[in-house]
């Protein structure tokens, strides 16, 4: 992929990826045009080492491994139930419960949660 590929999916400027490169913590190659160009693989191994979540502050043991830290940013509820939004990194996660779940865990705006997702299924989708 190109740099400014390479760019959008780390979250840093085009000149970050060619610094990045030049330090030698991405490999890169040149395209038959003479671009500098990296691998996918390698992107996702950089952004692999450098995704290092919260602590959960649960510290449960838990057979659900899609386990997010974050941040509640929005509740809103009404007298059974209740919307609450979680920034968790660069990921918004929303989860719908009883209003009392909400009273139960002090859920509010600036708490520290963090939103576990068990499913048995995962749709993966790609551009064609």
């Amino acid at each position: 992929m190109r740099i400014s590929e390479a760019a959008v999916f780390l979250g840093v400027s085009d000149d970050t990826v060619r610094r990045m490169v030049e330090a030698g913590d991405l490999p890169a190659a040149r395209d038959a045009s003479g671009r500098a160009v990296v691998e996918g693989a390698d992107v996702a191994a950089h952004l692999r080492r450098q995704g290092a979540a919260p602590k959960d502050p649960a510290r449960v043991a838990s057979s659900a491994r899609n386990r997010f830290v974050g941040l509640v940013t929005s509740v809103v509820m009404d007298r059974v139930m209740a919307q609450v939004e979680m920034q968790c990194g660069p990921f918004r996660m929303v989860s719908l419960m009883s209003s009392e779940a909400v009273q139960d865990l002090g859920l509010e705006p600036g708490s520290i949660a963090t939103a576990v997702i068990k499913s048995t299924s995962v749709i993966v989708e790609t551009a064609p």
